[in-house]
């Protein structure tokens, strides 16, 4: 756990701190701690992009990414998160997460950045369910029977990775527009962000 507090927060952008869970070895315990949203390995010595997201379609062989994918898997917890509907003005919001309520588990790939801290990108797939009427891709949300193995530093095999993980049912996720005050995160973190127009 870094010194910064993991603490609820309404309006988390990209190139900021996120509570992720991991496992650094076969011996340890998953952990939780921060990481920064934004993935470039020390490797790329600050020429890289900073990448907030990975798509799965390519994880597995675009160069930037497949080492992670294979060694560096963690997990990004969230009640909720954030899509905009194109062409309207200003953009529309709209918050989608679990009918339950219940948290979502983010898959997400770290590496050690030049500064030594860990950074993170999360891994996103075409939309499925209602969040295509919003968005047409969403993050990778993965079941509770998947998370052991995703956090797995021994399982490194990317089709057995495959066979082994699966994303949460579609019809679970629903969503509703919000407030606009969310198109700037440096002006609230409250938890009026999320309701309902």
């Amino acid at each position: 756990m870094s010194e910064r507090d993991i603490g609820p927060r309404y309006n988390v952008a990209p190139g900021t701190w996120i509570a992720s869970i991991r496992q650094a070895s076969e011996d340890s315990a998953p952990t939780l701690e921060e990481m920064w949203w934004g993935f470039r390995p020390s490797w790329a010595k600050g020429k890289g992009k900073q990448a907030t997201n990975a798509r799965v379609e390519t994880v597995t062989t675009n160069n930037y990414f497949k080492s992670a994918f294979a060694k560096h898997r963690c997990l990004v917890l969230a009640n909720g998160w954030y899509e905009w509907i194109k062409n309207t003005s200003p953009k529309q919001p709209h918050y989608l997460c679990r009918q339950d309520r219940e948290p979502l588990y983010l898959a997400a790939i770290y590496a050690k950045r030049e500064d030594g801290r860990l950074g993170c990108a999360i891994l996103t797939e075409p939309a499925r369910g209602s969040s295509i009427d919003v968005h047409d891709r969403m993050p990778l949300i993965l079941n509770d029977d998947s998370l052991e193995s995703w956090l797995a530093p021994d399982l490194t095999d990317k089709e057995t990775i495959r066979h082994l993980v699966g994303h949460i049912d579609a019809d679970l996720i629903e969503h509703w527009p919000v407030s606009t005050a969310v198109n700037k995160p440096s002006e609230g973190q409250g938890d009026e962000l999320i309701n309902p127009l």
